[in-house]
């Protein structure tokens, strides 16, 4: 009994005034207790796996912190009873104070699936909801819980409809293992088995990831939204000199202010804002095709190109996007890293690799990818002095001290390491690969292996909008030609930390093809195929469940409206009349549809995206934006150290670096997602600001987490490039020193947030826009007119709503 209890059924006497009265009859406080009890699962990411997919083991989190976080702030606060795991990740609590469970993972924690100590922070947490699901004695802290309750706050749902929602998100075809079979994905990992276990360890270290950025912008306090996710510009912008907007004309517009106010993030904000880093949706995969050589304008309108031009018009686009530079293999390597590091010319990744940058490829012992294709050992490259006559290296521009250009072997960080160190796959589908060669050399011409390209041979193919595609035939048994599949078309072959990754050959894979099909290949007699060689992996893979997370599609020189050899069928120059466009267009009608006929593009709680986009335009030289040497070639820029301040240090720059990066003009960019098909997205949206290669690095850094806002050494090379780091790091940047428009020279993330003054006019550039003469009517099509102010949508072309 209390005190007050006691005294009023003894008749306690007395008050202060020496009175006989009762103390008054006060209720007293509610002691009732719970005691909660369960475990903190775990997943674990082991580097090493040489299949494609990561290695993942379950575990739990030994001593980490779990308390009843009463006031949802997420952090234990004083007063709060608090308990610590177990050698077995199990815990008990009892407490009478109630609201969802936290598990606080410190650095201290052990991850049983790693036998290794977290490295960063991490906050988990499961629902009131949940808990009174499971039971208070079966309680599962895990990423997926987490999930589950940040779900139900971002839909402003309940925890039935997401815990459901998550069950049809995970069910289906699983990474080539079978079919992942959910009842309840908020299980305990641990209890799970085969494609259904796979399945939960993949999401949850996906999650994991996300959290422990989300926890870092917890602990960090971070301003909430991200600086370039607020609507209207970048606060840290506003009153600083030197940011300026000019038109071509020599106009001035004035920079567009911020619309929307920061405040000190809250718990529930920062797991929210670590699925939408500066404003662009967490994605679960993406899948961008590659086209050749074409201008905006020998594009749009084009009859020959029915599919790229339903696209663009009936889903959405970035109607102002440039290439970094001319030819081909600089552009490719922007894409995979950020920088095209000086590269303008299309020579081998051995050209000019001594010192800092020599070779250092590691012999691959061969092996079988998650897919069941063959992987056949790959040897050491040919040592220098050998070179000549492999992957197209012969002559001096080629050698350790080439007479032109650049070093082509590119050290350092790149989307394929930044993704394989978080434990998820990116990948390169490349069309005519010969059957199980090298990935690192191009493929060779073979007299055996003849075909007719004939449009008759591909049963039951349509255009998107449902006509039929047009009629085509090639040159009859046409014997395949060299460099059909070139290694400077592979956004991962000029890095070489990318080459040395245990996955690189696993992650080169095998997409259909259209004139040279699975029984041409065989009968190869120029080397051995395989046995068990699979032909079409991508499509495999689709079906299977077990594409990457990013994946890059790469057609053949004849399917991607480039050129080569002489078949009739492939033939056609950079006006966009010739048959090749209508080839390449097929083609990539035929790819969209294999994905939009997918499991994965019908998920509807999935996320899924297609891009189609072109390597290069036409717009000459300093034809681009966004990242790019906006001082020439003379301007002395080198690449650059970032420390933890954000400060820039220009570093010894290779030969010929401020060669590259000059651009080459507007290009096509297309975007299909899933959620305009199968829920509610906009369709027919238009981005209008000026977005570049370098943009859509910084942008799937975003999509994909594996770069941080707040520190800007985390994003890849020039994709740093923000105008606000750029203000700030001028001196180390002498290639933006005299920059007349800083908005057009810096780089953002494609979210739509930057709105464009009233007066600015796009920048694009003549050669991409005037049009081109159709000579089948005699009419110019493809003629377009540069716009003025913002467009009409407002609206992200990520959105999934």
């Amino acid at each position: 009994m209390t005190t007050v209890a006691a005294c009023v059924l003894a008749a306690c006497g007395g008050g202060s005034d020496g009175g006989s009265g009762f103390f008054p009859i006060i209720p007293p406080a509610n002691t009732s207790s719970t005691t909660y009890s369960g475990v903190v699962a775990a997943s674990g990411y082991v580097p090493g796996s040489t299949t494609g997919n990561p290695t993942l083991k379950p575990g739990y989190y030994q001593k980490a912190t779990v308390f009843v976080d009463a006031n949802g702030n997420g952090v234990l606060d004083s007063g709060e009873t608090s308990t610590v795991t177990d050698a077995s990740g199990k815990f008990t609590l009892t407490t009478s104070a109630s609201g969802q469970l936290v598990a606080d993972i410190g650095t201290g924690t052990t991850n049983t699936a790693t036998g290794a100590v977290v490295a960063k922070h991490l906050i988990l947490r499961a629902s009131a909801a949940q808990i009174a699901d499971q039971g208070t004695d079966k309680i599962v802290i895990s990423p997926l819980s987490s999930e589950a309750q940040r779900l139900v706050e971002a839909n402003g749902s309940d925890y039935a409809t997401e815990k459901a929602n998550l069950v049809a998100r995970m069910n289906g075809p699983a990474f080539n293992l079978g079919d992942a079979k959910f009842s309840d994905p908020l299980a305990d990992v641990n209890t799970l088995g085969g494609a259904t276990q796979y399945a939960a360890l993949y999401q949850d270290n996906e999650l994991t990831n996300r959290y422990t950025y989300a926890t870092a912008k917890l602990d960090r306090k971070d301003m909430f939204p991200d600086n370039l996710a607020i609507a209207g510009g970048d606060p840290r912008l506003v009153g600083l000199a030197g940011v300026t907007l000019t038109n071509s004309d020599g106009t001035k517009a004035i920079p567009s202010a911020p619309t929307q106010k920061q405040a000190a993030i809250t718990f529930a904000q920062a797991q929210q804002a670590a699925f939408d880093v500066e404003g662009v949706p967490a994605y679960d995969n993406i899948f961008v095709i590659i086209e050749e050589n074409k201008s905006t304008d020998a594009i749009v309108g084009n009859p020959r190109a029915v599919n790229i031009n339903h696209i663009l018009n009936n889903y959405n686009q970035l109607s102002t996007y440039y290439s970094t530079g001319n030819p081909s293999e600089p552009n490719y390597t922007a894409l995979g890293g950020g920088d095209d590091f000086g590269i303008h010319d299309d020579n081998w990744f051995g050209c000019g690799a001594v010192g800092d940058y020599k070779i250092t490829d590691v012999a691959f012992a061969g092996g079988t990818a998650s897919d069941g294709q063959p992987l056949p050992v790959q040897k050491d490259l040919p040592p220098t002095g050998t070179r000549a006559g492999w992957s197209g290296t012969a002559g001096a521009t080629c050698s350790d001290t080439p007479t032109n250009g650049t070093v082509h072997n590119v050290p350092g960080d790149n989307l394929f390491t930044l993704m394989s160190r978080t434990g998820r796959t990116i990948r390169t589908y490349s069309e005519s690969m010969n059957p199980g060669q090298d990935v690192r050399g191009d493929s060779i011409g073979d007299t055996n292996v003849v075909a007719t390209y004939d449009t008759s041979r591909l049963k039951g193919v349509t255009n998107l909008d449902g006509s039929a595609i047009p009629a085509l035939v090639g040159t009859s048994n046409f014997a395949v030609v060299n460099g059909l599949y070139k290694v400077k078309h592979g956004p991962s072959i000029a890095f070489q930390d990318a080459r040395n990754l245990p996955e690189f050959v696993a992650t080169n894979r095998t997409i259909f093809g259209t004139q040279y099909q699975e029984a041409d290949w065989l009968k190869t007699g120029a080397y051995q195929v395989p046995s068990g060689w699979v032909y079409d992996q991508f499509s495999k893979d689709l079906a299977a469940g077990d594409v990457g997370n990013i994946n890059f599609i790469v057609p053949d020189q004849c399917d991607d409206m480039h050129g080569v050899g002489s078949d009739s069928s492939c033939q056609g120059g950079n006006d966009g009349q010739g048959p090749n466009i209508k080839r390449a267009d097929i083609y990539l009608g035929m790819t969209v549809k294999a994905i939009q006929n997918s499991a994965l593009w019908k998920n509807p709680h999935k996320r899924v995206a297609i891009v189609v986009m072109f390597d290069e335009g036409e717009g000459g030289s300093n034809g681009s934006c966004c990242g790019w040497n906006a001082g020439g070639p003379n301007s002395g820029a080198a690449p650059v150290t970032v420390d933890a301040s954000g400060k820039a240090v220009a570093t010894t720059p290779p030969a010929n670096y401020a060669g590259g990066n000059f651009g080459h003009g507007n290009s096509i960019f297309g975007i299909l997602t899933n959620q305009q098909d199968v829920g509610t997205a906009k369709k027919k949206v238009a981005d209008s600001d000026a977005y570049s290669h370098f943009s859509f690095v910084r942008t799937l850094q975003d999509m994909f987490q594996i770069a941080d806002p707040a520190v800007d050494a985390t994003y890849l090379n020039r994709a740093k490039y923000s105008e606000a780091f750029i203000t700030a790091n001028i001196l180390a940047l002498p290639e933006y020193q005299n920059s007349a428009d800083t908005h057009f020279d810096s780089v953002r993330p494609i979210n739509h947030a930057y709105v464009i003054p009233a007066n600015y006019k796009q920048k694009l550039y003549a050669n991409d826009i005037v049009g081109v003469r159709n000579p089948d009517t005699n009419e110019v099509q493809g003629q377009i007119t540069p716009q003025v102010g913002a467009d009409a949508s407002q609206t992200s072309v990520w959105a999934t709503k």
